[in-house]
């Protein structure tokens, strides 16, 4: 297993450190209390199992001052982990909190909570219990106390059981350890299985940016033969023997084609809901539920798991985990904005789910919307998921800015430092086409080195490989890579995190290794270095908001670039209550820009126009071509447009240009 130290350190701050449960603060503390505690008190177990083991008294008292701090945490642990039981009790019973309910928590798995954290509760009553009761004993037997015991020495003045302390102790002694037996045994029944799997979840977890999807290698071998046949008909090298072919099912049908890591996962989910409280699709109503997605895996394996054992992979028993379980439309609504991976407590990555049973759909069976496939032909055909023709890509600077072709510079034999990535929406997208215009005024009045493809520019591929087109993605990204090195670049600046992450990350994967940079980075950095200077007067005393891209802030850690440079302008920034991590996407990724949104309450993209607007801001900022189709769209439908401006940061920068 590579990158074990890395692992590691994971594992120590999000299992051990609970860093993510903390994304909520109050219940998080409680939370992490709980199972420090339990780390805790799971000495002490060990030493009563010892003890009753091989009738020692007391087996880990040789430790000495270690013992005492023990004895005495997990004392007083017992009392913090006992209150917030009582507190978790009470927000399941009384408080009807909406992540806790939905169509994939049955009774069953409302009882199952209630009986486990039951069951917890009773734990630490018998361990508060068998302590007071051994301080009691030992006051009156004369003997000193083993260890220290703070609440339970606090307890002991509390109650008189008219001598029989022996007998109590015993009772809380045999209480607890057959209710820790108890528990252990129940564990693997119920949802709380995760107080074993969740810490080796999370060692096993991704290390790999949020944005980054798996290559398919199945399909890179068929793109590359149909790219050059002649590899279909090389002989292997000498001694190698030739691969046997095997027919091999593109994506996930069922849970035999899950990976082992989804299915683990699936036995780790801890039902707490996050993810699905953070879903743009759930919160606006629609039927995704991402730990749904998680939960059918488990459900699927164990109804069909027995029979793939003993009858091997050919097994079927007419039902598939599409369809039967998850429907078409659950997978359609997906953003893949990442929220849910982001916010869950052990590190399950629910996308690599979604996308896979999409990679089914599309290269399959060809079940995308229609919408998609007119998307998928144009990206094929005209490298851009618009009828527009190759030819006019260079339309968008037509008499507006000057702006170099790599074809010309290097048929002077110069090489620019970098290559300016515009994009479909940047070439063809009236809105955003003003963006590309801005962002090439402010290269040429840096003087910056760079040039762009013009017509030789493709797609990228990241709408065809989030809407599950594997396929045409790697070809896209084949072709792109052979552009790139025919002119050799090195470096690629782009306006649109979209591309930005699929070159940076799922690139290298065919072969396409470069320095990426986002046009908020480059100018953050222009701007630190003194290059860049901010001081027109067009945004004096304007309110600025960010919208955070999924693909920049989530997908790749980036969110101090774009607010520093909102900060060198002479305006004020405000947050959304909805921000960085925490942001809402604005309903584009994964697709959903080129089709129509799935059944639910509202858009997502009027669910977060909305928080900007709650900001009061006169200015909505954004560094994505799709989030401004998006807040533009919103700022129409709320007949805002007047009131509330939507400019790309690019565009802020041009209008404060000190020249």
């Amino acid at each position: 297993m590579k990158d074990l130290g890395r692992r590691f350190g994971v594992m120590m701050e999000v299992a051990i450190g609970q860093t993510k449960i903390f994304r909520r603060p109050v219940m998080g503390l409680l939370h992490a209390l709980v199972f420090w505690g339990f780390c805790v008190i799971l000495i002490g177990s060990i030493e009563m199992v010892i003890d009753g083991l091989f009738g020692t008294e007391r087996a880990l008292s040789f430790l000495g001052g270690l013992y005492t701090f023990i004895m005495a945490s997990g004392d007083i642990f017992a009392l913090i982990i006992a209150i917030a039981i009582l507190v978790f009790l009470f927000r399941r019973v009384f408080l009807h909190v909406k992540r806790f309910s939905g169509i994939e928590m049955k009774h069953i798995s409302h009882l199952d909570a209630n009986i486990a954290l039951t069951m917890i509760f009773l734990l630490m009553v018998s361990l508060l219990g068998m302590n007071t009761f051994y301080v009691l004993e030992a006051g009156e037997s004369g003997h000193g106390l083993v260890g220290a015991y703070p609440v339970s020495q606090a307890l002991a003045g509390i109650f008189d059981a008219g001598g029989a302390y022996h007998f109590w102790h015993e009772f809380n002694w045999w209480l607890h350890i057959g209710l820790i037996f108890v528990f252990a045994n129940y564990l693997p029944y119920s949802k709380h299985f995760h107080v074993f799997m969740s810490v080796p979840n999370v060692f096993l977890s991704r290390l790999e940016p949020l944005g980054k999807l798996d290559t398919m290698e199945s399909i890179t071998k068929e793109v590359r033969i149909m790219m050059d046949p002649e590899q279909a008909f090389a002989s292997p090298p000498e001694g190698a023997e030739a691969e046997e072919e095997t027919p091999e099912r593109f994506g996930i049908l069922d849970v035999e084609d899950v990976s082992w890591k989804n299915y683990f996962d699936s036995l780790a989910c801890t039902e707490c809901g996050r993810c699905t409280s953070v879903c743009p699709a759930n919160i606006t109503g629609k039927m995704l539920s991402p730990r749904k997605i998680v939960m059918d895996v488990r459900a699927r394996m164990k109804e069909k798991g027995p029979g793939l054992v003993k009858n091997g992979k050919e097994y079927s028993d007419q039902r598939a985990l599409i369809r039967d379980y998850v429907s078409e439309e659950e997978l359609w609504a997906c953003t893949l904005c990442n929220a849910c991976a982001q916010e869950c407590p052990i590190n399950i990555n629910h996308p690599s789910l979604i996308v896979g049973m999409r990679r089914y759909l599309v290269m399959e069976e060809s079940a995308a919307p229609g919408e998609l496939n007119a998307i998928f032909s144009n990206i094929e055909n005209n490298g851009a998921p618009w009828q527009f023709s190759p030819e006019d890509r260079m339309l968008w600077a037509e008499g507006k800015v000057e702006v170099p072709l790599m074809a010309d510079l290097f048929a002077k034999g110069e090489k620019p430092e970098y290559l300016l990535w515009v994009g479909s929406a940047g070439a063809f997208d009236d809105r955003y086409k003003q963006v590309s215009t801005a962002f090439a005024k402010v290269l040429n009045h840096l003087g910056i080195s760079y040039a762009v493809l013009g017509t030789e520019e493709g797609n990228s591929g990241d709408v065809a490989r989030r809407a599950g087109n594997e396929m045409l993605f790697q070809m896209q990204a084949l072709m792109n890579i052979e552009v790139f090195e025919g002119y050799e670049v090195k470096k690629i600046l782009t306006c649109d995190p979209h591309a930005f992450n699929t070159f940076l990350n799922e690139y290298p994967d065919l072969g396409g290794n470069y320095e990426v940079v986002h046009h908020s980075q480059f100018l953050r950095d222009l701007i630190k270095e003194g290059r860049l200077s901010l001081k027109g007067e067009a945004l004096q005393g304007k309110k600025i908001t960010f919208h955070d891209p999924c693909y920049l802030g989530r997908a790749n850690k980036e969110y101090k670039a774009p607010r520093q440079v909102l900060d060198a302008l002479p305006s004020t920034t405000l947050e959304m209550g909805r921000s960085m991590s925490f942001a809402l996407c604005c309903g584009a990724g994964g697709g959903q820009m080129f089709k129509e949104a799935e059944k639910g309450d509202k858009e997502v993209f009027l669910e977060r126009c909305e928080d900007a607007l709650k900001t009061g801001a006169d200015i909505i900022a954004t560094a994505c071509p799709y989030c401004m189709v998006m807040m533009t769209d919103g700022l129409k439908y709320k007949n805002k447009e007047e009131d509330t401006k939507n400019y790309d940061i690019a565009e802020l920068v041009a209008m404060s240009l000190e020249v």
